[in-house]
This record gives C-alpha cells, sequence and structure tokens, in this order.
C-alpha cells in the first residue's frame, strides 16, 4: 500500500465499462478510488447515489472517479440499476466500478476490514477513499469501518483544499470551507508575503508572542 507522497501502483482491472488500465484512464487528472464491502448492501447503495449526484462537482474539478467492490460484473450492472432507482433524478450511471472477485487490489492496497466478513467467512472490503494527483502520487488516504459510510461532501471539500493547496503557498485551517480564509504556510518569509498575498495577511496575536497565526483570503 502506498504512502502519501508516494507514487500509487498502476494496475489493470476490469469493470462494468470495460477493461481500464488505471493510469491510462486517469491521464492527467486527479481521480478518487473508493471501495465498497459488497455489492447489494445499503451503506453501499446510498454512497454511490451519494457520489453520482455529486458527479458534476467533482468532474468540474478535473477528478474523475472510479468505484471497487468484490463482486462481478453482472452483480455491478445490475446493482446500478438499484441505485438509479434510490437516486430518481440520475439517468445514467457516471463512474466505472472495478470487479475485484478475487480481492486481488484489495488485499494489495490494504483494504480488507477484518471485523466484517461475508457468509463464507471472508473479510469484506472496507470503505476506503484515495485520492491521487496528476503526478500519480497519494494525495490523500482514509479507511471507514464496512459499518460507516462516507461523507462525500466532505471528500469534495478535500479535494478542493488539495488542489488549492498544491499550487499555493497556503494551508487550509480545521472546518474551513471554500471561499474562507487560508493560513500562510510557516515556511513562507514575512518579506514575502505582500508580493504572495496581494489581498492581505491577518496575524492573530498569541501569548507566545510568536507571529505564526498568518490568515489570507483564500488565493484566487
Amino acid at each position: 500500500m502506498a504512502k502519501l507522497g508516494e507514487t500509487f501502483p498502476d494496475f489493470t482491472a476490469q469493470t462494468n465499462e470495460g477493461s481500464i488500465n488505471f493510469y491510462e484512464w486517469l491521464g492527467d487528472k486527479w481521480g478518487i478510488l473508493f471501495s465498497h464491502p459488497a455489492d447489494y448492501t445499503p451503506v453501499c447503495t446510498t454512497e454511490l447515489g451519494s457520489v453520482a449526484t455529486r458527479i458534476d462537482e467533482f468532474t468540474k474539478r478535473n477528478c474523475k472517479l472510479v468505484a471497487l467492490s468484490c463482486n462481478n460484473i453482472e452483480s455491478h450492472n445490475g446493482w446500478i440499476k438499484d441505485v438509479l432507482s434510490y437516486c430518481p433524478d440520475l439517468t445514467s450511471f457516471p463512474f466505472p466500478i472495478i470487479a475485484d472477485e478475487k480481492r486481488e487490489l484489495a488485499v494489495r492496497f490494504g483494504m480488507l476490514d477484518p471485523d466484517e466478513r461475508d457468509q463464507e467467512g471472508i473479510p469484506l472490503t472496507a470503505r476506503c477513499v484515495f485520492i491521487i494527483g496528476p503526478d500519480k502520487k497519494l494525495k490523500l488516504s482514509i479507511l471507514y469501518p464496512a459499518t460507516t459510510g462516507r461523507n462525500f461532501d466532505e471528500i469534495l471539500r478535500v479535494l478542493i483544499s488539495l488542489q488549492l493547496t498544491a499550487t499555493k503557498r497556503v494551508a487550509t485551517p480545521a472546518n474551513w470551507k471554500p471561499g474562507g480564509d487560508c493560513m500562510v504556510l510557516p515556511t513562507v518569509n514575512p518579506e514575502d508575503v505582500p508580493k504572495l498575498f496581494p489581498k492581505g495577511v491577518t496575524i492573530r496575536d498569541m501569548p507566545s508572542g510568536k507571529p505564526y497565526m498568518r490568515f489570507t483570503p483564500q488565493p484566487e
């Protein structure tokens, strides 16, 4: 399993949209790979619907999505019909689902949940989220247990933060929302602040006297 900042491994897999080579499929875009315990399960169905109804938000941020579940393609295609029924505003399903029947990718990427097992006693796939940058490096990794559904508004927020901080000398504070104030990185020298942050910087006084709490409007 790749660590943050490391190159995410390439792979080839079968999906409901045909075979994909991950690097070729991703191209020069951002990518989100997220796994599911199984098809035809209630929490997973709500998650796929949640992502599908937000697909435009991800697409306009140059991000592609691919799901993974340990069932075959025929099962995926049937399950997609249920997802579309659950989300009546959808007319089509907007991203592929990997068929990882032998759990080869789940094992390779550390996706298995040892506490949740299928009827045969085999561990289910946990709810993993990997965000991969255009440079094919792992930018974020989240691991939820099978029993807890993910918040895809939060995952979208994180994607926006990652893309912002990849090119600007800022970090996003706790509970930050797009459009909110950011924080100047500690590595930015005071003499460089006016050039880098033309909207201005506000320094919050702290008892330590250290001027590290530097806020600035979100850079363009």
